[in-house]
C-alpha cells in the first residue's frame, strides 16, 4: 500500500488526532461532572477520582509507550494503544457504577496515552531537532480545538443524551484515528534500540536523563504549566457550575474562551519562536502565566467569583502556556535522537503525574469557592517561571 509522504498535511492532521486523545478524554466531559455525583449518588472527591485515576495511569502507561516505540517502530505499538483505548470507551458508556467507571477510565488512560507520546515521537523522528518546536507549536495550536470544542459538545450531549453519549462520542471518534493509523501512517522510528525495553536498557535510558539538568528543567516547566491547565480542569465545572450558576452547555462555551488563550500563544509561538528562539519564548511565556495566576488568586481571595474573575485570568495566563509549551517540549526531546521515545515518556510522565496530584488537591480542597482552584493556578504558574529560570536559563 502507498502511504502519504509522513510530512504531508494529512500525517499532521492524523498526529493532531492522536495527541487530542489526552484533552478530549479530560476536557468533553467536564460539563457533566457535577451531574455524575448526582446520577452516581456520591460525592465530589469520588467523582474527581474519574479524573485523577485517568492521569495517574496515563503518566504510568507513558513509561512503557515510549521504551517499546524506540525497540519495537512507533506505527505497531501506536495501533495497539489506539484499539484499547476504544474498547475502554465503550466500558466507560456502559459503566453502571462509579467504581466501574472509575477502573474503565484507568483502561481507557493506558491506551490514550499511546497518541501523545508517540505523536511527539513521530514529530522527532520526521522532523528533526530544529523544526520540532515549530511543528509542535503548529500541532499544539490545532489541538486546543480539542479542549475547546470537547467542553461545548459534551455539554449539549449532556443535556440533550446523558453522560454517557460523551464516552460513545470518544469511541466513534477513536475508532477512526485507528483506522487511519493502520491505512495511512508508516513507520518513522529509523533509529530502534533493541535494548530499550531491557532493564539495563530502562534503567540506561532513563538514568541518563534524569542526570540532564537541562532536560529535568525543561520537563519541570512543562509539568508545571500543565498543571495551570489542570488546576483550571479539576475545579472550573464545579465553580462555575455549581456556585456561578452556569448551566453544563453555556459552562462549555466559557471553558473555550480559555482556549482561545492557549490558542493565541500557540499560534503566535508557532510564528516567532524560530526567530526569537525557545528560551525566550518559555521566558515571555512563563511571566505571562505566573502574572495571570497571581490576579486569579487576587480576585478569588478578595471577591465572589463570576465568569469574568474566573475566565479571564486563565485565557491570560493560558497565553503564556501556549508560548512555554512547544518551546519546552522540543527542548527536553531534542537532543536525545536515539531515546526520544523515552524522553518524551518521562516528560509526559512526570507531567500528567503532577497533574493527577494537583486535581485530587483540589477536590479535595474544595470549599464551594474559587480559592483552592486560583491559588492553584497560581503556584503552578510562578513554579514553571521558577523551573525553567534555575535549572535551564541558570545552566547557560
Amino acid at each position: 500500500m502507498i502511504r502519504p509522504d509522513a510530512r504531508s498535511p494529512l500525517i499532521t492532521f492524523l498526529l493532531i488526532a492522536l495527541v487530542a486523545f489526552g484533552p478530549l478524554s479530560t476536557d468533553m466531559y467536564l460539563p457533566s461532572l457535577p451531574s455524575l455525583v448526582r446520577v452516581f449518588e456520591t460525592d465530589v472527591p469520588t467523582v474527581q477520582l474519574t479524573l485523577s485515576a485517568f492521569m495517574v495511569a496515563f503518566a504510568l502507561s507513558m513509561l512503557v509507550y515510549g521504551p517499546l516505540s524506540d525497540r519495537f517502530g512507533r506505527r505497531p505499538v501506536l495501533i495497539g494503544g489506539t484499539a484499547i483505548y476504544v474498547l475502554a470507551s465503550v466500558a466507560c458508556a456502559l459503566a453502571p457504577t462509579i467504581e466501574v467507571l472509575i477502573g474503565a477510565r484507568v483502561l481507557q488512560a493506558f491506551g490514550a496515552c499511546a497518541g501523545p507520546v508517540i505523536g511527539r515521537a513521530v514529530v522527532r523522528d520526521v522532523w528533526g531537532r530544529d523544526k520540532a518546536a515549530t511543528v509542535l507549536a503548529y500541532i499544539a495550536t490545532a489541538m486546543a480545538l480539542a479542549p475547546a470544542i470537547g467542553p461545548i459538545i459534551g455539554g449539549w450531549l449532556d443535556v440533550a443524551f446523558g453522560w454517557a453519549s460523551t464516552f460513545w462520542a470518544l469511541a466513534g471518534f477513536s475508532g477512526l484515528a485507528l483506522v487511519m493509523v493502520v491505512l495511512l501512517l508508516g513507520e518513522t522510528n529509523a533509529h530502534r534500540n533493541p535494548d530499550a525495553t531491557s532493564f539495563g536498557g530502562l534503567a540506561k535510558s532513563y538514568g541518563a536523563l534524569l542526570r540532564h539538568r537541562v532536560y529535568l528543567g525543561y520537563v519541570l516547566t512543562v509539568s508545571a504549566s500543565y498543571s495551570v491547565i489542570f488546576c483550571f480542569i479539576s475545579g472550573s465545572s464545579f465553580v462555575l457550575i455549581d456556585v456561578v450558576g452556569l448551566t453544563p452547555d453555556l459552562y462549555g462555551l466559557s471553558f473555550a474562551g480559555v482556549v482561545i488563550g492557549f490558542m493565541i500563544g500557540s499560534f503566535t509561538s508557532a510564528r516567532i519562536s524560530s526567530r526569537l528562539g525557545g528560551a525566550q519564548m518559555i521566558l515571555m511565556g512563563g511571566c505571562l502565566t505566573a502574572l495571570g495566576g497571581l490576579v486569579m488568586a487576587g480576585f478569588a481571595w478578595t471577591s465572589a467569583p463570576t465568569v469574568w474573575t474566573v475566565v479571564g485570568p486563565q485565557a491570560f495566563a493560558m497565553i503564556g502556556v501556549g508560548f512555554i509549551m512547544p518551546n519546552a517540549q522540543a527542548g527536553a526531546i531534542g537532543p536525545f535522537p536515539t531515546m526520544a521515545g523515552a524522553a518524551s515518556a518521562l516528560m509526559g510522565f512526570t507531567q500528567m503525574g503532577l497533574a493527577a496530584l494537583v486535581g485530587l488537591g483540589i477536590a479535595v480542597a474544595f470549599d464551594g469557592t474559587a480559592r483552592p482552584m486560583a491559588t492553584g493556578v497560581a503556584i503552578a504558574g510562578v513554579l514553571a517561571l521558577t523551573a525553567f529560570l534555575g535549572l535551564v536559563r541558570g545552566r547557560g
